[in-house]
């Protein structure tokens, strides 16, 4: 699935996923490739991204991303809205 992770400041992720977890309203649960469509308020937590090769994350904003040791990354939010529908999801987030 190709996931875009939009802040008021800029688009800062823009790739392809294999996986993306996210701290829904009521609890967080996990979007893999051709979900079903889905639009969901976030709270605050992290927004955890898996993939095979993931390179596009905006230059200005590397350091909001940790990277744990089997090379999943992490974002913390405070909240935000997600999309998924035809094998995109875009995150506006805050």
């Amino acid at each position: 699935m190709f996931l875009e992770i939009v802040t008021p400041e800029a688009v800062i992720f823009s790739s392809e996923a294999t996986s993306v977890a996210v701290p829904g309203i009521n609890g967080e649960f996990q979007m893999l490739s051709n979900h079903a469509p889905v639009v969901s308020l976030l709270i605050s937590g992290k927004i955890k991204i898996e993939g095979t090769d993931i390179t596009s994350i905006n230059e200005n904003f590397q350091d909001k991303f940790a990277k744990d040791a089997d090379g999943r990354l992490s974002l913390e939010i405070s909240s935000g809205t997600l999309e998924m529908n035809d094998n995109k999801l875009i995150i506006l987030a805050d």
